[in-house]
């Protein structure tokens, strides 16, 4: 009875393996009709990878939106976190996936949390639509990373100046800084972005 029981398990193992390479292979090659088909056969929609990406993040990394609408729409969770912490909607922030961003949110994503944040990973890589939006959305302007930097640090040091400018415009503290003295002025002199460094000092900036 032991023996069969095992044996039907390693079978059920073996066969849900399978399903899943296949379900991960599809979502590497985009082929949105082959992953809602594995999934409509009652593969779980919140499956993850190894390192606890899941279906919705997977979806963002390969810039699907219609994989990305079906997964929401079949009751995916939106706040799961992945092994270094980032969620479906902060992915889609840092590749500056305007749409994705959007409708993440408007199903219910959370914006402002503790640690890294959506703002700040678009303000990072310079993404200045979807830095408005999540703005226009509520999102803390002088949230810190766990490096204590801000949105307005971050896009400063890497010389967004449109970011810089809509930070500063949204009401960014220009004189925030980290325990070990780092400013947005101080990066941005540094890098040498003399446009973000007028901007700053406009704003009443001093490093």
């Amino acid at each position: 009875m032991f023996l069969g029981g095992l044996l039907l398990f390693l079978q059920s193992s073996v066969a849900f393996s399978g399903v899943y390479d296949d379900l991960l292979k599809a979502i590497e090659d985009n082929n949105t009709s082959e992953v809602t088909a594995i999934l409509q056969r009652g593969m779980d929609v919140n499956t993850v990878d190894k390192s606890g990406n899941t279906l919705l993040m997977l979806a963002v990394q390969k810039g699907n939106l219609d994989l990305l609408k079906f997964l929401i729409g079949h009751r995916a969770r939106i706040h799961n976190r992945n092994q270094y912490g980032d969620t479906a909607l902060m992915m889609a922030s840092l590749k500056g996936h305007l749409e994705m961003t959007q409708l993440l949110v408007t199903s219910g994503a959370e914006i402002n949390h503790s640690g890294w944040t959506a703002l700040i990973y678009a303000a990072f890589e310079g993404h200045t639509p979807v830095v408005e939006f999540l703005i226009a959305k509520g999102a803390e302007i002088d949230a810190k990373a766990p490096n204590h930097a801000t949105a307005l640090m971050l896009a400063a040091k890497n010389g967004h100046v449109d970011v810089v400018r809509l930070l500063l415009k949204a009401g960014a503290d220009a004189e925030a800084r980290t325990p070990d003295g780092i400013t947005a002025m101080k990066w941005a002199k540094e890098a040498g972005h003399s446009t973000i460094i007028e901007l700053l000092q406009k704003a009443g900036a001093k490093e």
